[in-house]
């Protein structure tokens, strides 16, 4: 049943022209902010210290960002829509040569993002530019969304690798291949993560891109889709980024984790309306971090 409805709104965005489904998105969006509390007020409680913002301010890029999301949905449910010829149309990509040059050294390339514009379209910024794709996501509560979006991702060539599967097998295969592989790193990461700075406060962040990258030696890539004020979308494609091998596993890696989580944490703040704010982004406290070896990294505070 939810499968259906996901699938029958999906068909109704497709038919409904791009500049009246933003409009619709503006009033869903202002909607949400106003009747669902919870992720709003969590969503300015996290601001207000990250950014520095009074209240009066975070609860205005709140609502922005509420509005950016309400999109962001509705551009998903689009995704039948786009295809070779009118992707241009909606999509500039940055420094696209970064992203083949790379591919082109044969051993994969990690794509370094985050939940920040719409996300979903960075594949499909790839994919149209007959590049291959492949991600690891995070099953939906309701398996039927989760089935649902991975056949709305299956219209834009993506391949998807769902956690708690044998995902790691496959997205090592993914590399092994010469594919992309994209990371979504601006996620709790558990007590296994590296506890980083992030936005102000200390949290917990997934290693996944930097472990991919010492395993296969592949390149690791900055790229983030930001939605312009034009109402198109920019692809932004960061220089190659290396794993660094000193011989200390653990340290390299956290080192490398720092690096690529302070690129991702300066997106968000030129780009604060374009990031989910209500994210539970700070769940896993330091005190919960495991400790020892097998590539589990210490605290920043305790580097040396």
């Amino acid at each position: 049943m939810h499968y259906k409805m996901v699938m029958c709104l999906s068909w109704l965005a497709c038919h409904t022209p791009y500049r009246v489904l933003m409009a619709v998105g503006w009033v869903l969006g202002n909607l949400y902010y106003l009747l669902i509390k919870k992720q709003r007020e969590l969503a300015v409680r996290q601001m207000m210290p990250a950014l520095g913002m009074t209240e009066a301010e975070a609860r205005r890029t709140v609502r922005a960002s509420f509005v950016n999301l309400g999109r962001n949905v509705l551009e998903i449910l689009y995704m039948p829509r786009l295809n070779e010829t009118n992707f241009s149309d909606f999509i500039e990509i940055d420094h696209l040569e970064r992203m083949k040059d790379a591919l082109a050294e044969g051993r994969g390339v990690v794509v370094l993002t985050g939940h920040i514009g719409t996300w979903e379209w960075l594949s499909a910024a790839f994919t149209m530019n007959h590049l291959p794709v492949t991600a690891i996501a995070k099953p939906q509560p309701n398996m039927q969304y989760t089935y649902a979006l991975d056949d709305l991702r299956k219209t834009i060539h993506v391949e998807i690798f769902s956690r708690g599967t044998s995902e790691l097998l496959a997205a090592a295969r993914a590399l092994k291949s010469g594919k992309i592989l994209g990371f979504l790193a601006d996620q709790d990461g558990g007590p296994g993560g590296a506890f980083l700075p992030f936005l102000g406060r200390i949290a917990s962040t997934p290693m996944g891109p930097a472990v991919f990258s010492r395993k296969f030696r592949s390149p690791v890539l900055p790229a983030f889709i930001l939605r312009q004020p034009n109402g198109k979308h920019k692809v932004v494609i960061g220089e190659i980024m290396r794993y660094k091998d000193t011989g200390d596993t653990d340290q390299d890696l956290f080192d490398f984790t720092a690096r690529m989580t302070k690129i991702v944490e300066q997106v968000i703040r030129e780009n604060p309306t374009q990031w989910l704010w209500f994210q539970k982004r700070w769940n896993t406290p330091p005190e919960k971090r495991k400790t020892g070896k097998h590539h589990t990294v210490k605290a920043e505070g305790n580097k040396g």
